[in-house]
């Protein structure tokens, strides 16, 4: 659980210096993307190994599917994953990032623990939920958030869910970064969806508000408004770090 409100030091306002208007180049060239048969054959392979056919299929957040799922649930809960970790190892050409200023997105890798949010998926029309979901979550081969099933601790017992773990073997793999080096990155990158920046704050208030308190990730927001203020020059105001509850972000 999160310790006593605090008001962070990453801001719209900051969100705001490092946007652009960038138009969208497209997923690149000589990039081997994901046909419509290949999205049904990993539909297919995940529903076949499900761990616990005829149970609820869960769903393990840790990021933008928090503030974003962009697929129906029908309840959710905290959940503890054991062996695996939010890092921001994902280099982004596109999206949040361009081939001119790359950007970093986070996926779960391996190692620690990462506490996050557990959806539980209706029953009807699971395979279009999932054909949904896996061409949000990955476009290129090999992919690069692969679907897994892994398991959660949660407040009733372990239970199965379905996470997208990074791919070690994916050409856009980073390794392990340092939070500085991430902030210096996440303090300019910006892509044709919006910024770095804007991703961590989206991501960092929307754990917060459900009593998840990322202590790298708190401590990456305060690196990154550092940065825009050095880069940019912007002095915030006192208005600016008052109450995070009354800012919004675009989902």
């Amino acid at each position: 659980m999160s310790g006593k409100p605090r008001s962070l030091s990453l801001t719209l306002a900051h969100v705001a210096q490092v946007h652009r208007a960038i138009a969208d180049g497209g997923p690149g060239i000589g990039l081997d993307l994901h046909s419509d048969a290949d999205y049904d054959d990993w539909v297919a392979r995940m529903t076949r190994s499900r761990p616990a056919p005829g149970s609820p299929t869960l769903l393990f957040a840790y990021g933008s599917l928090i503030w974003k799922p962009e697929i129906e649930h029908v309840s959710e809960e905290i959940g503890v994953a054991r062996g695996w970790h939010r890092s921001f190892c994902f280099r982004m050409l596109r999206f949040r990032g361009t081939p001119e200023e790359p950007g970093l997105m986070m996926a779960l890798d391996r190692g620690g623990q990462c506490r996050g949010v557990l959806y539980e998926l209706p029953n009807d029309n699971l395979e279009g939920q999932l054909r949904k979901l896996f061409r949000r979550e990955f476009t290129y081969k090999p992919p690069n958030s692969m679907p897994r099933w892994i398991r959660v601790e949660t407040a009733r017992g372990s239970v199965p869910a379905l996470a997208f773990v990074m791919n070690r073997a994916s050409p856009f793999y980073e390794g392990s970064l340092s939070l500085e080096a991430v902030a210096d990155v996440l303090a300019r990158a910006c892509g044709h969806v919006g910024s770095g920046a804007e991703y961590l704050l989206n991501t960092v208030m929307h754990l917060e508000a459900r009593g998840i308190r990322d202590r790298n990730l708190w401590r990456l927001q305060a690196l990154v408004a550092e940065r825009i203020e050095r880069d940019t020059g912007y002095a915030p105001s006192i208005e600016a770090h008052s109450n995070i509850g009354r800012m919004k972000l675009r989902s």
